[in-house]
C-alpha cells in the first residue's frame, strides 16, 4: 500500500470517528434537554386550555375528549389538528379548536380558539409565531388587550364580512405600522367561526377512535389524551 492511500485512508478514519462523535454528542444534548421542553411546553398548554374553558361551563374531561380533524378550509392547513370538545349534562358545551392563521408576517401564527356550542367565542390565544417583536406580538395576551377583544363575539356580531382589521372595512383595530399580524389573526378565527358552525354536529358526533383512524394519527391521539399534552412548536 502507497504511503498516499494511507494517508487518504487515515484521514477517512479520523473524519468518521469525528463524525460519529458528534453524532453521539448532538444525541445526548437532545436526550438531556426533551423533558425539560415538553413539561414547559404542557404547563403552558395546559394554562391556555384553561383560560379558553372555564371549568364552571363542563363536567367531562375536554383533553380525553379530543378528536383529531383534518379540515383545510377551517383549520387553515391540511394537517389533522386536535379538536377539544367540553359538554355539559352530556350536551355540546364548547370545543377549543387547534387552528393556523398562514399568512401572517413572519410566517405562520399558531392560535387555540375556545368557542361556545352557540358559536361565541370564549376566547383567543396565540401559542406561536414569528412575528415582528414591537409591532407584530401585541397579539399576544400578555403583551396587549386586543385579542382580548375577540372574546364574547360571533359570526353576526358583527356579520362576517366585517370580521377584520379597520383598514380592510372591518370592525377591528390593526396595530401602528403593523397591519399584516392582525389581519392573518382576523382571517383565521373568521375561518374557523365559519367552519365550526357548519360542521358543530360533525365536531360533537365524532367518535375518538374513528377521528383517529380516518386521519391516521392513532399515536398523537393517544399523546394529546395525556391530561394537559398538546402539540405546540
Amino acid at each position: 500500500m502507497s504511503e498516499a492511500l494511507r494517508a487518504s485512508l487515515r484521514t477517512a478514519l479520523r473524519l468518521a470517528a469525528f463524525t460519529a462523535g458528534t453524532a453521539a454528542l448532538l444525541a445526548a444534548v437532545h436526550l438531556a434537554t426533551r423533558e425539560p421542553i415538553t413539561a414547559e411546553q404542557r404547563r403552558a398548554d395546559r394554562e391556555a386550555l384553561a383560560a379558553l374553558l372555564p371549568e364552571s361551563g363542563y363536567d367531562n374531561d375536554p383533553v380525553a375528549d379530543t378528536i383529531l380533524l383534518r379540515a383545510p378550509d377551517g383549520f387553515g392547513d391540511d394537517r389533522p389538528r386536535p379538536v377539544r370538545r367540553a359538554t355539559l349534562h352530556g350536551e355540546p358545551a364548547a370545543a377549543v379548536l387547534s387552528v393556523v392563521a398562514p399568512d401572517g408576517y413572519g410566517g405562520p401564527i399558531e392560535l387555540l380558539l375556545g368557542v361556545r356550542a352557540d358559536g361565541t367565542v370564549i376566547g383567543v390565544r396565540v401559542v406561536a409565531h414569528n412575528e415582528t417583536p414591537g409591532l407584530g406580538d401585541p397579539i399576544e395576551d400578555t403583551r396587549s388587550d386586543w385579542i382580548h377583544r375577540l372574546a364574547g363575539r360571533a359570526l353576526g356580531d358583527p356579520p362576517p364580512e366585517r370580521w377584520a382589521v379597520r383598514r380592510d372595512g372591518g370592525d377591528f383595530d390593526q396595530f401602528a405600522g403593523a397591519t399584516i399580524t392582525p389581519r392573518a389573526v382576523m382571517a383565521a378565527v373568521r375561518r374557523a367561526l365559519t367552519w365550526f358552525g357548519d360542521n358543530k354536529d360533525r365536531v360533537f358526533g365524532e367518535d375518538v377512535s374513528s377521528s383517529a383512524r380516518a386521519s391516521g394519527e392513532a399515536e398523537t391521539v393517544a399523546a394529546l389524551r395525556r391530561p394537559g399534552e398538546r402539540q405546540r412548536e
